[in-house]
C-alpha cells in the first residue's frame, strides 16, 4: 500500500492540497520569523525560503516577497532587525494530481494581522 492510499485515502485530493501548502505555510512562518536580516540579504532570505520549502512533498512554487517598507521601520541602530510575520508576503502552490491550492499569509491592514488564508482552489 502507497503512501496515499494508506494515509490519505479518507480525504479527497483537494483537501489534500490544501492541507500540504497550509502546513507548509505554517512551517514557513514559525521557522523564518525572528530571522536577522536588513535590505542586503533580502533577496538570499525570500529565495532561502523559496527553495527550501518547495522541496517538501506536493508544493509546487513558493514565492516569498518581504515588505521594504515594514522593513525600514523596524531597522535598529545596529544595521538590521528580525523577520517579523507582518513584513511577510508568502504564496505557497500545493498540487496534488488535479487539484492546485494557493496559500497565502499577508499582512492585512484592517485586521492590522498576518492573515494565513486559502486564496484559490483549482481542481
Amino acid at each position: 500500500m502507497d503512501t496515499k492510499e494508506k494515509y490519505f485515502s479518507n480525504i479527497s485530493t483537494r483537501e489534500r492540497a490544501i492541507f500540504e501548502g497550509a502546513i507548509s505555510m505554517g512551517a514557513l512562518f514559525h521557522q523564518f520569523v525572528g530571522t536577522p536580516f536588513n535590505k542586503t540579504n533580502v533577496p538570499s532570505l525570500e529565495k532561502a525560503m523559496e527553495e527550501s520549502f518547495a522541496l517538501q512533498p506536493c508544493i509546487d512554487k513558493v514565492e516569498v516577497s518581504i515588505d521594504l517598507d515594514r522593513l525600514d521601520q523596524a531597522m535598529t541602530e545596529f544595521e538590521y532587525t528580525s523577520l517579523t510575520g507582518d513584513m511577510l508576503d508568502v504564496k505557497i502552490y500545493s498540487k496534488v494530481d488535479d487539484a492546485l491550492a494557493v496559500i497565502r499569509i499577508k499582512f492585512i491592514e484592517e485586521l492590522n494581522y498576518p492573515l494565513m488564508f486559502v486564496e484559490e482552489i483549482i481542481g
